[in-house]
């Protein structure tokens, strides 16, 4: 059984664009065409292959296709790269990594792809526990998690760890201190987003199951601007703190432990040379988590 290259181009396509529509103006051919390749395709596995939903998914059969399809398109445009170099063929990387990284040591493996010519970056920005699935719908060829199960398909390497420390300003901690600790029930707190559940996981080993006031910041920047300001207590990368705790422009909360978070690079078993060249930017880059 072979499948054909045209039926996953479509097969990308319309995931990547959400419709069938917009995945036959992208093709440049008619919605008629695109429907024909797909139900070939899905005729010719006995699967379906998209979920038609809106936006257009892909279903657990069409994954693995979709993974299959980028797959192929690495390797294809790394060819045409190394054949063609006048003609500046850009391998696409797409990656997740989460934002917390993004904020603090993963910059310098943008400054190393900026020396690459023929590379072309795509980011998703996704929380380290839910990563992986980008991995296994096939969005992403590698992924900053914290999963270190390997999804089918990809190898999975240590980056190191990062400490994430509860911390707040120096008012605030006053405010809220109750016999020599704190109000942990009541004192405001801020969260990136519903992902986040640091600071839940911190309540949670003091016993504390209801949730205080809690402020919704979702951004790396904006989380520790809030925290600076005094909206509520965070956890914070220890990374991003600076000279903070130093100057005492933030306090460490007393009688609160810090929260490790291992973090994985996973990837595609894949021979390509760009994709190496990614993975050993990504672990120089993550030396600063193994200190």
């Amino acid at each position: 059984m072979r499948i054909s290259p045209e039926h996953l181009d479509t097969l990308v396509a319309i995931v990547d664009h959400g419709t069938f529509d917009a995945a036959a103006r992208h093709l440049s051919v008619s919605p008629s065409a695109v429907s024909q390749r797909i139900r070939a395709l899905e005729s010719h596995l006995g699967r379906v292959v998209v979920a038609r939903s809106t936006p257009c998914r892909p279903t657990e059969a069409g994954q693995v296709l979709l993974r299959l399809a980028r797959q192929r398109q690495v390797l294809e445009r790394e060819a045409l790269a190394e054949l063609r170099a006048e003609e500046h063929s850009a391998v696409e990387l797409a990656v997740a990594v989460n934002a917390d990284s993004l904020a603090t040591w993963f910059p310098r493996v943008l400054d190393e792809c900026a020396s690459w010519p023929q590379a072309i970056v795509h980011l998703h920005v996704e929380d380290q526990d839910h990563s992986a699935a980008l991995l296994r719908a096939g969005t992403v060829l590698a992924a900053v998690t914290s999963d270190p199960v390997a999804v089918q398909g990809c190898a999975v390497e240590h980056l190191g760890t990062m400490r994430y420390l509860p911390v707040a300003a120096p008012a605030l901690a006053d405010r809220w201190s109750a016999g020599g600790g704190v109000d942990w029930a009541a004192m405001p707190m801020v969260r990136f987003n519903a992902k986040d559940d640091l600071q839940h996981r911190l309540l949670a080993a003091r016993g504390i199951t209801t949730d205080p006031p809690t402020h919704l910041v979702p951004s790396s920047q904006g989380f520790v601007a809030a925290v600076r300001a005094g909206l509520g207590w965070g956890m914070v990368p220890r990374e991003q703190l600076g000279d903070d705790l130093e100057t005492g422009r933030l306090v460490r909360l007393a009688g609160a432990e810090p929260i490790d978070v291992p973090l994985y690079w996973q990837h595609w078993r894949l021979r390509s040379a760009h994709l190496d060249r990614l993975g050993a930017a990504v672990h120089a880059a993550a030396a600063v988590l193994r200190r």
